[in-house]
């Protein structure tokens, strides 16, 4: 099996739950604001290039993004999207098959339990994303006919505090 692209998933990190609004405009606590560096850093030395960074706009994913894109010597092309937010693992799919196909390495940011999901259905296994979270998934074909069981699983875990696996 031949892999032609790669699929990295992040989890946002550890939001803060002790201020009242809406959803959406949760910022990151103060764990996550250590742990988003901490996975910038992994994916600035161990991804290799991001053609391009598709986020989810809630506040939470666009802080973890912002701080662990930081850890680029040139941070990648981002792209927020509304979708990303709140999207189950098919919508997150279909985010996906909409990219070109030379564009070789995706990064989404995003939530669980879709991140979560999709990782796991792509993979064809149990995968868990703790808040941080990274999973790289490697693409046989091109994105649009991306669909369940059709990737590797090449990497998954937390980057704060612990290697990933």
């Amino acid at each position: 099996m031949k892999i032609e692209r790669t699929l990295i998933l992040l989890r946002h990190a550890k939001s803060d739950w002790s201020e009242s609004g809406p959803d959406f405009d949760r910022p990151l606590a103060e764990r996550g604001l250590a742990q988003a560096p901490l996975a910038g850093l992994w994916l600035a030395s161990r991804a290799g290039r991001i053609d391009v960074a598709i986020v989810s706009p809630a506040r939470r994913a666009r802080e973890t993004w912002h701080l662990a894109s930081a850890q680029f010597a040139s941070a990648p092309p981002t792209r927020f999207d509304d979708r990303m937010y709140a999207a189950s693992a098919q919508q997150l799919l279909d985010i996906v098959r909409d990219v070109p196909d030379d564009v070789h390495t995706i990064l989404l940011v995003g939530h669980n339990p879709g991140i979560e999901q999709l990782a796991s259905l792509l993979a064809d296994e149990d995968v868990t994303l703790p808040t941080s979270g990274i999973a790289e998934i490697g693409v046989t074909g091109p994105w649009h006919e991306l669909d369940a069981a059709s990737a590797v699983l090449r990497v998954t875990g937390r980057s704060s505090g612990q290697e990933l696996t």
